[in-house]
C-alpha cells in the first residue's frame, strides 16, 4: 500500500500537464451540466414507493389532483359591505382570477348561487352578485343578509360575524408543481400588497402553495448565504494559518471544482435540487478545506526537513494521501448509506454526497501537488505557522492534559456523555409545516391568523370507495358521510367538511326555499325528488365537481386542519382511523363490523398533505437512526480490516460517536 501511494504521487507530478488538461476539460463539461440544474417544485418524497401511505396518497392524487393547491388571502374588515370596500375586493378577485395558471378564485363577491329555474324546473347556478347592476349599500345589505342564510359558506369564506373574509385561489395542476408557481404566487402577493396599500388594510397570505413557495425561497436564499459564508470562513481560516493568498486561491479552485461537480452529478442522475441536496455544496466546502490543509501542512513539514520541493510534494502526497483516503472513504460511507433507505429524497442525497466526497478527495490529491509544483518553493514566511507561539502553546497544553490529566479528561467526557444521554431522552421529534421560522415571521403569523379564524389550511382527506358504479350518491353513503363529519367535528383542529354531502344539503336548502334550517341531509323520499332537479347541473356548474368520479364510485370528504405538529397529527390519525373504519366497515342492516375487503362494506382511507407530512417525519426519524447505525457498523468493519485490532476500532470510533 505504501508503494502504491508513492507511485501515485510520482505519477501525479510526472504526468501533471496531462492530468491538468483532463481536469480542465472535465471541469468545463461538468460546468456545462451544472448550468442545467433545476429546482424541485414538488413536495419532498420522503416515503418509499412501497409504503402504503405513499401509494394511497398517489392514488388519491391520480383521482382528484393535488390536494394542497389552494392559496388563501385573509382580510379582517368589518366594513367590507360598503360600496368602496366591496368594489376594491371584487376588483382584486377579478384581477387574480385573470392570471394564467389560476383555476378558480372564490370570495364573497363571486360566490355561485344555486336556484331553481322556473322554465326548466331544474337546478341552475348564477353568480350571487350581479356585476351588471351598480353597487349600492342597499344591494350590499341584501347580499349580506343572503350570505348570513348560507351555512355552506359560513366559516369557510367568511366568519359568522362578517369581520374576517377569505379569498380562495385554486392553482391548476400543471402550475402547482413547476417553476411557474413561484412567479405566480409572487405576482398574487404583489397584487394583494397593492390592494393593502391602496385600501389601508393588512392582508394575510397562507395556504400550501404560498407556504411552500415562500418557505422554499427563504431556505434557498439561506442555503446560498450559508455556502458563501462557508467559503469566506474557511478562506479566513486558511489565511490565518498559512498567511498566504496563494494557498487560499488554489484551495478555492479545488473547492469550486468540487461544487461544480456536485451540481453536475445531480443533473447527470436526472435529479433536481431539493432542500436536502441543496446542502451538498456547503458540505463539499467543509470537506474540501481540511483535505487542502492536511496536504499543505504535510508538504510544508516535509520541506522543512528536505528543502527539496519535488521530493516534499511526492512524500507528502504519498503519506497524507492514505490518511485522507480513509477519512474521506468513511465520510462517503456515512452519506452513502442513505442510498439504501428507499426514500427518494434520502436516496438522491446519499448518492450525490457519497460520490462527490470521493471526487473532492481525488481532485484535492491531484490538484494541490500539481499547483504547488509550478510555484516557487515555500519561503520562511510560508512556514511561519509551524513556529506560531499561540498554536505551539495551545498544542503543548493539549499534550500536557492528555499525558498528565487522563482521569480528569475521562471524568469530563463522562459528564458530557451523561448530559448528552439525558438530552437525547428529552428530544421530541415534532415537525411543523413552518418549522425553523421565527414566530414574528410573516409566514408564521399569517398562518396563525388563518388558524385563529378558520381553523387551518392543511388538507386532511378521507377517500371512499363505494365498490360499485353509481353507489357513491346512495343514501347509505351520504348517511355515512354525515356520521364521518360528526366524528371529525369532535376535534377542534379541523374545519367543517366539504363533500357531496355538503352539496346535497345545500341543494335541499334551495329546494325548500332557502331556509337555513333545511341545510341538512334530507330523507330518502326527499333525496329522490332532488335527483330529478340536479341533472341540469353539468360541467363547471356541477356542485359535485372534484368530489366524485364520473362513474360515481369514488368520492371524498375534505377537511382542513391547523398546523398541529406531526405528533398530534399522528395521534389524530390513530384516534380517527378506527372510528372511520367502524362507520364504513359495518353491516348496514345488523351493524356488525366486517373485515376490510368484505364486498358488503365500503373502503375508507385517510390521506392528504397533513397525514403524509406526519408519516414522512416519522419515517425520516426512524431511517436516520437506522442509517447512522449502519454507517457506524460499516466504518467499524473497515477499521477492523485495516487495523486488525478491536482496541483500535474502539479508539478510532469513540471520538466520532460521542459528539
Amino acid at each position: 500500500m505504501k508503494n502504491f501511494w508513492l507511485r501515485i504521487a510520482e505519477n501525479i507530478l510526472k504526468f501533471k500537464f496531462q492530468i491538468l488538461g483532463i481536469l480542465v476539460v472535465l471541469t468545463c463539461a461538468l460546468g456545462f451540466k451544472a448550468s442545467q440544474i433545476q429546482l424541485s417544485y414538488e413536495l419532498a418524497k420522503i416515503l418509499p414507493k412501497s409504503d402504503e401511505q405513499f401509494q394511497l396518497y398517489e392514488n388519491f392524487k391520480s383521482k382528484y389532483g393535488e390536494d394542497g393547491n389552494v392559496m388563501v388571502i385573509g382580510l379582517e374588515n368589518d366594513q367590507l359591505f360598503s360600496p368602496n370596500e366591496f368594489n376594491a375586493w371584487h376588483s382584486l378577485t377579478k384581477e387574480i382570477k385573470g392570471q394564467p395558471g389560476i383555476k378558480n378564485v372564490l370570495s364573497i363577491t363571486n360566490l355561485p348561487e344555486v336556484y331553481i329555474d322556473s322554465v326548466s324546473n331544474k337546478f341552475s347556478t348564477r353568480p350571487i352578485w350581479d356585476t351588471t347592476v351598480p353597487t349600492s349599500k342597499i344591494r350590499l345589505d341584501s347580499l349580506q343578509y343572503k350570505l348570513s342564510r348560507l351555512p355552506l359558506f359560513t366559516n369557510f369564506i367568511f366568519t359568522k360575524d362578517f369581520k374576517v373574509h377569505l379569498m380562495l385561489i385554486t392553482l391548476d395542476q400543471k402550475t402547482i408543481n413547476n417553476k411557474n408557481r413561484i412567479q405566480l404566487v409572487k405576482h398574487i402577493k404583489s397584487l394583494g400588497d397593492q390592494y393593502s396599500t391602496k385600501m389601508g388594510h393588512s392582508i394575510h397570505y397562507s395556504g400550501m402553495p404560498f407556504i411552500r413557495t415562500e418557505y422554499t425561497s427563504q431556505v434557498t436564499n439561506e442555503l446560498a448565504i450559508f455556502l458563501i459564508l462557508a467559503i469566506l470562513v474557511t478562506s479566513a481560516i486558511l489565511f490565518y494559518f498559512f498567511r498566504s493568498i496563494k494557498v487560499v486561491f488554489f484551495a478555492l479552485i479545488v473547492i469550486l471544482v468540487g461544487i461544480i461537480a456536485s451540481l453536475a452529478t445531480i443533473v447527470l442522475f436526472d435529479f433536481k435540487i431539493t432542500l436536502l441536496s441543496g446542502l451538498i455544496p456547503p458540505l463539499i466546502v467543509v470537506i474540501g478545506v481540511p483535505n487542502v490543509i492536511f496536504l499543505l501542512n504535510k508538504y510544508h513539514e516535509t520541506f522543512l526537513r528536505t528543502q527539496n520541493k519535488a521530493e516534499s510534494l511526492i512524500e507528502s502526497t504519498s503519506k497524507i494521501g492514505r490518511t485522507l483516503f480513509l477519512a474521506n472513504l468513511t465520510t462517503s460511507i456515512g452519506f452513502g448509506v442513505f442510498a439504501f433507505t428507499g426514500s427518494g429524497l434520502l436516496v438522491e442525497f446519499g448518492i450525490v454526497a457519497a460520490i462527490n466526497v470521493m471526487f473532492t478527495f481525488a481532485i484535492s490529491v491531484l490538484l494541490i501537488p500539481i499547483f504547488f509544483s509550478f510555484l516557487s518553493p515555500p519561503e520562511a514566511k510560508d512556514l511561519a505557522h509551524f513556529e506560531s507561539p499561540k498554536v505551539s502553546k495551545f498544542l503543548l497544553r493539549l499534550e500536557t492534559w492528555v499525558l498528565n490529566r487522563r482521569k480528569s479528561i475521562y471524568l469530563f467526557v463522562g459528564v458530557i456523555l451523561a448530559f448528552s444521554i439525558y438530552g437525547l431522552s428529552k428530544i421530541k421529534a415534532v415537525g411543523y409545516i413552518v418549522d425553523d421560522l421565527p414566530q414574528d415571521n410573516a409566514i408564521y403569523t399569517d398562518l396563525k391568523f388563518i388558524e385563529k379564524h378558520f381553523k387551518g389550511v392543511m388538507p386532511f382527506e378521507i377517500s371512499i370507495d363505494a365498490r360499485e358504479d353509481g353507489r357513491a350518491l346512495s343514501p347509505e353513503i351520504l348517511t355515512k358521510l354525515k356520521r364521518t363529519e360528526k366524528v371529525i367535528a369532535e376535534y377542534p383542529e379541523f374545519t367543517q367538511g366539504l363533500s357531496i354531502l355538503t352539496a346535497t344539503k345545500y341543494l335541499y336548502q334551495v329546494y325548500r326555499g332557502g331556509d337555513p334550517k333545511y341545510f341538512v341531509l334530507p330523507s330518502i323520499n326527499e333525496l329522490n325528488k332532488l335527483a330529478s332537479f340536479q341533472t341540469s347541473l353539468n360541467g363547471k356548474d356541477n356542485l359535485f365537481n372534484g368530489f366524485i368520479d364520473s362513474k360515481k364510485r369514488f368520492t371524498r370528504i375534505s377537511f382542513q386542519m391547523q398546523d398541529a405538529g406531526t405528533t398530534r397529527t399522528r395521534e389524530l390519525f390513530d384516534q380517527i382511523k378506527p372510528r372511520i373504519d367502524s362507520i364504513y366497515l359495518s353491516d348496514p342492516e345488523t351493524g356488525e363490523l366486517k373485515k376490510e375487503g368484505d364486498p358488503n362494506t365500503f373502503i375508507a382511507k385517510i390521506t392528504g398533505n397533513s397525514v403524509i407530512y406526519a408519516f414522512q417525519t416519522e419515517y425520516l426519524q426512524v431511517n436516520l437512526i437506522e442509517s447512522t447505525l449502519s454507517a457506524i457498523f460499516l466504518i467499524c468493519v473497515l477499521m477492523a480490516l485495516l487495523f486488525r485490532s478491536w482496541k483500535m476500532v474502539i479508539i478510532s470510533t469513540l471520538p466520532s460517536l460521542i459528539p
